[in-house]
Parts: C-alpha cells; structure tokens; sequence
C-alpha cells in the first residue's frame, strides 16, 4: 500500500481538500449521534490550534489531555499538530500523584481537561508543574466553585476554539504545515509503568506512516470503515484505530457517550472494525454466561447443541467450509448466534480484535464459534501499535499471527521477539539510557520470548516474568494464569512459582458473574468479601482451578490458591491504567497470604 509523504496533520488537510462532504466522526450527546464531516474536522482542529497559539504554545510546545474518548480530544491532538506542538495523553483514571508525573515528567505546557474532576488532578499537583501556564476544560460545569487565582488558569475548551476562530490565519497553519517534516514527533505516549515509572513514547510522523500499511493490509481495511472509539486514546491501540488509520484511509469514528455505554453504542453504531482488550472480551463473554444461566432450559440447550456444532468451524476459513458445514452454521445462525451477536453489537464486524495483553486460547475459541470474526494482534507503544496479527482467512488461535508489511524481524538466542522497521519508534523522553537498551542497531528489543510455528508468531512470556521453580523448570505464567482466566468466574489470576516447590496463585473472582451465581442457588452475601468467604463460593473456584489445572502440564498446575478478598486497585497501585497487574506491587502487599501458601 503506497501512502503519501505526508504527516497526520497534513494528511488531515489532505482529507478536507479531497472529502470535504465526507462524514470523519460521529459523536454521541445525550443519545442522539451528531456527524461531522472532515472540512469541519479539519477547521475545528485548526481554529483550536490557533487559539493555542494565542495562549502562547511555541512551536514544539506540549500539549496534555486527560479525558474519556470524545471528539474534543482529536481536536486538541489535531489542533496541536496543525501548529506544530505534541500531544501528550494522560490517562484519565490515572490517581493524583500519576497525573503529576506524567504532566511534570513529559514538560507540558498547555493541559487539555475533560471536566472539574481533572482539572482538579492537575490543580491539586500546580506546585510540582513549573512549566504548566494554562488549563481548557472541555465541560464547562462546576467551575465556579474555583478560586479567583484558579480561574485566571483556565479557559473553555469553547473560549479557545473562538479565540483561533476570531484570530484564524490559514497562511500561518500552511507556514507550520510547509515546515513539518515526518521525522518530527508528534505525539508522546507513556507506558503504563507496570514495572516502574512510566516512560514517555516518543513517535515521530515517520512511525505512523510506517504502521499503517501493515495495520490496512491485515485488517483488510477501506474508507468505508466503520470504528467504535472507548478505549483510551492516551494509548497506542486506541490511537492507530482512531486517528492514524482514518486520517490516511478516510475512514469513519465514532464516539459514543462514555465507557460505561459500549454495548449500548455497539448495538446502535454497528461497526465493521471493533477493538477490544481481553478484559472487553472476558466481560462480554461473562455477559453471555449471566445471560444464559437466567433463561430457560430449551434455550440452553439449543446454545450448548450451537456451541458444539459451530466449534470445528472456529479455525477453519469459511471459503473450505463443506455444504453440510455452510447449512448447519447457516440452521444456527438463525436460530441462536444471529441473536448473540445482536446481544454484543458485533454483527456487522468484519474484524474484531484483541490485543494489548495475552487472551486466554478459549475466549478467541468462544467468539469465533459465536461467528464474530475475533483475530489476535501484537505490539507495542515502542513499535506504533500492531506488527503481527492474524490473516482473516487463516487464524491459529494461541499465536499473534504472521508479522504485518514492512516489519523485519529475528528471535534472539534467548527467544526474545526484535523488530526494525519505519514504525520504530523514536526514544524515550529524557531518557537515553532506557532509549538505548531498547533500540540496538536499530533493532527494537522487545522484551517479548517467542516462538515462531508455522509462519506464525506464538507470545511465550515476557522475558522478565518468565519463572524458574525451586526444582530448576521454566513456567510461562501468562499461559497458566490465562488459562484460568478463561473460567467466566476468574477475574484475575496471579501465580507464585520463582523459586519455589510448586505453583500458587492468588485469584480474584468476578464479582458480577460469581454473585449471579450465588444469587440463583440463595446463598446469601452483602459484599464483594462477604461472597468471597462463603465456602459455596471457594468450592466453585476450587472446580475452576482444577478444569483449568486440567489444561496444563504438571509442573505447571496449580497446588493451592488465595482468594483476594479486595478487588485489585488502580489507585493502590496494584494495577496499572491498562489494567495491567503490578506483579512486585502484589507480592509485597500480599507477603504474608504468599508465605501462607507454602507452609
């Protein structure tokens, strides 16, 4: 696929020269869904940026936004680029002290707050950002409830937009865009420090031209597109699907009303493309489970009978697909997977993928099954998102799938998985040490352990988690922990092994699909610890560990386990904005119920 020589933002002219009339977003305001075409998009984008201006952002300058995802923040991204300055997002779940040090740590200039409650992040950590001159708030409300001091921070995000629009100079965008070079970096993106400090991406405009080839070609992707944008933006996945892709394809985004409406959004938008971390995919199965455990006995019998019939057809390409196997998915379809699909908004995905984390064998197998075309795709904030997936018409479920166009890559000796290419990205952010441990010779070292089968690329572990038991075996605790996270009533699964005789878990259950359980055989609780300390409930996860155990080698099973009796925290520094589990954090909060398990 040949892409111009452009930039995001002179790719995003580009679109308001060429489909002007063309529908870019959709976004969601109090249930009804307003289009905007790219020529507003683009004059949105450059009226804010020109308005930042105003405020003194220099070229280069940086520009943080901490929101939910909604069309103000492509606007600022967008708006920031067309003048010349960096975006950096935050996560908008981040606690106080996190915001600080990404906002202090990345130098930003101009903060970007979706409403009282981030502009409150920011305000509470003033003393520790020097560099830190102005506020926009997206959603004007409660913001009279500011000292006067405060106020003379802030604008509305409405007040700048004017501001740009009144002072608005297309030579000056035109100057900016004729300077911009794709070896700039224009967007900075922090990792989510599940082992430290986050780290501060920097991706230059060559790294995003370099992805999205391979991103359009695997995915089989066109301009008629059609994306659901909820996961954050502040995070590379969500930015190849939101912004990267629809600026070069002139494809469709749409944001819906907040996070905690997905399905709602799914069910109305229709997408042809869905993105979905496996925690999206283990709550809809979950959905699937609740929802089949309240309906009658016919019901459930006949979605048993669909799910063993449609399994063989899980992996098989529907172009070898035999006559008999073409009617009875097509007898199914009508009777009970049409209707599931329904259910989860997925019937017109053409692709769905998971990424971002490793995905239990069994929930790809479950989807696939259901007929909503689940793929598995890999990369990383350093690589400018996805650098394996799956072909549609050939999936091996428990591998990434082949690498995608323009990816060179080698596994080291000790297995670790190391690319080159465009996509590449351009260091870390005041850290050159870090920088150079990661890109060698212009290899990016992963930190991922491989193995390659059949031309596909199979995630063993990553390099650093991969244990090394009392009796000298390696475990790969992603594939154990997986496999229990396929049970609808595991939520998070953590093993202890380095070093030790056997291997332990401590596990958290799902509260939602647990308590339904509970509820439907009367056994009576009042809260998450209270359901968890039944011993109805320590059965049902004893039943799971051993199904589970069952899977796997051995050396690999699971002797005994902890059930948590918190649900893992963000704010407690147990899990990072990704969701992802801070293993030291856990083993130290947890120190005493560990040593419990090996006495």
């Amino acid at each position: 696929m040949n892409l111009p020589e452009l930039t995001l933002p002179q790719m995003l002219r580009e679109r308001a020269r060429q489909d002007a009339a063309r529908i870019a977003i959709r976004q969601k305001d109090f249930g009804i869904w307003k289009p905007f075409t790219w020529a507003q998009y683009y004059e949105r984008a450059a009226h804010f940026g020109q308005g930042l201006l105003q405020l003194g952002l220099p070229e280069g300058g940086h520009v943080g936004v901490i929101a939910e995802n909604r069309i103000e923040w492509v606007l600022a991204q967008m708006g920031a680029g067309l003048v010349g300055g960096i975006t950096v997002g935050v996560y908008p779940t981040s606690p106080t002290a996190e915001v600080a040090y990404v906002v202090g740590h990345a130098d930003i200039s101009i903060m970007v707050c979706e409403d009282q409650e981030q502009t409150d992040k920011v305000l509470a950590a003033l003393d520790q950002l020097p560099h830190l001159k102005k506020i926009i708030v997206m959603e004007s409300k409660g913001l009279r409830s500011f000292t006067p001091a405060q106020r003379a921070l802030i604008a509305t995000f409405d007040e700048v937009e004017t501001l740009g629009r009144q002072q608005h100079d297309p030579a000056r965008i035109d100057g900016c865009l004729a300077r911009q070079r794709l070896d700039d970096i224009g967007l900075m993106i922090y990792t989510s420090g599940s082992t430290g400090k986050p780290k501060g991406a920097m991706i230059s405009y060559r790294n995003i031209r370099g992805v999205v080839p391979g991103i359009v070609e695997r995915l089989e992707l066109g301009p008629h597109t059609s994306h659901l944008s909820y996961l954050p933006l502040c995070h590379v996945a969500e930015q190849m699907l939101t912004t990267f892709v629809p600026l070069y394809l002139g494809s469709t985004v749409n944001f819906g009303e907040s996070i905690r409406t997905v399905q709602e959004d799914l069910r109305e938008v229709a997408p042809t493309m869905f993105l979905g971390v496996p925690r999206i995919w283990e709550k809809l199965h979950s959905a699937i489970t609740i929802k089949m455990q309240e309906t009658g006995r016919l019901r459930r019998a006949l979605y048993a009978h669909a799910l063993a019939a449609c399994a063989p057809l899980a992996e098989k390409p529907r172009s070898q697909w035999t006559v008999t196997e073409r009617l009875r998915h097509g007898a199914y379809y009508w009777l009970v997977l049409r209707a599931l699909q329904n259910f989860i908004g997925l019937r017109a995905a053409q692709v769905a993928l998971t990424g971002a984390a490793p995905i239990a064998p069994d929930v790809v197998r479950f989807f696939r099954t259901l007929g909503v075309p689940l793929i598995e795709v890999y990369g990383l904030t350093e690589s400018t998102g996805m650098v394996t997936g799956h072909r549609l018409d050939h999936v091996v479920i428990g591998t990434v799938g082949p690498v995608t166009a323009g990816v060179q890559y080698r596994i080291a000796e000790n297995g670790e998985f190391q690319i080159r290419g465009d996509m590449v990205f351009a260091g870390y952010y005041k850290n050159p040490e870090a920088t150079a441990q990661s890109i060698v010779d212009g290899w990016l070292h992963t930190g991922d352990v491989v193995r390659e089968e059949q031309g596909q690329i199979k995630i063993v572990d990553r390099l650093k988690d991969i244990m090394i038991t009392a009796g000298g075996k390696n475990l790969t605790p992603s594939e154990i922990e997986n496999t229990m996270k396929a049970s609808p009533f595991i939520k998070e699964c953590i093993i202890v092994a380095d070093g030790r005789k056997y291997v332990a878990a401590l596990v958290m259950i799902d509260m939602e699909t647990v308590g339904k359980w509970a509820e439907a055989r009367r056994i009576a609780f009042t809260h998450f610890r209270s359901l968890v300390e039944t011993p109805e409930v320590r059965q049902l996860i004893d039943g799971e560990i051993a199904a589970g155990n069952a899977k796997l080698a051995q050396v690999a099973q699971i002797r005994k386990f902890h059930l948590l009796t918190k649900e893992l925290d963000h704010d407690d520094g147990e899990v990072t904005a990704t969701m992802k589990v801070r293993r030291a954090s856990i083993y130290k909060t947890y120190a005493a119920e560990i040593e419990a398990l090996f006495h």
